[in-house]
């Protein structure tokens, strides 16, 4: 069993957050009751989610927000498995989904790395 996490840390690993960074919940407590896919684990009384979950959950938020899906496409999305890559149909959801987290995760490791190559430098002044 992998590492679990909280609703809120969910939250905000999603961005799901109002004006004043506030976590909101309750988005997710929603789509638990409308997608029998999201099962949080609930230890004294609280709910934890798998890393599995988290991911669902990833791919219902983008569909839901990114591609402008509504509820009932997205359960039938989610019926017929459009979680598995279509290697054949290049227009399909979820190479749409892979390609937004590529250049994500793209953006991020090119920040980490400028922020690698300028912590040793000096600053000098030019008078």
């Amino acid at each position: 069993m992998g590492k679990l996490f909280n609703i809120t840390e969910v939250s905000i690993y999603l961005n799901l957050v109002d004006a004043k960074n506030k976590p909101q919940n309750h988005v997710l407590r929603y789509w638990e009751k409308q997608f029998s896919q999201i099962k949080p684990k609930i230890i004294n009384k609280r709910r934890y989610y798998s890393m599995e979950q988290v991911e669902t959950i990833k791919m219902i938020k983008f569909l839901l927000k990114n591609k402008g899906m509504t509820i009932l496409g997205v359960k039938n999305a989610l019926k017929i498995k459009i979680n598995k890559l279509d290697d054949y149909d290049s227009h399909s959801l979820k190479v749409d989904y892979y390609k937004k987290s590529f250049k994500d995760k793209s953006k991020k490791l090119l920040e980490k790395i400028k922020r690698i190559k300028n912590y040793g430098k000096k600053i000098t002044l030019k008078s």
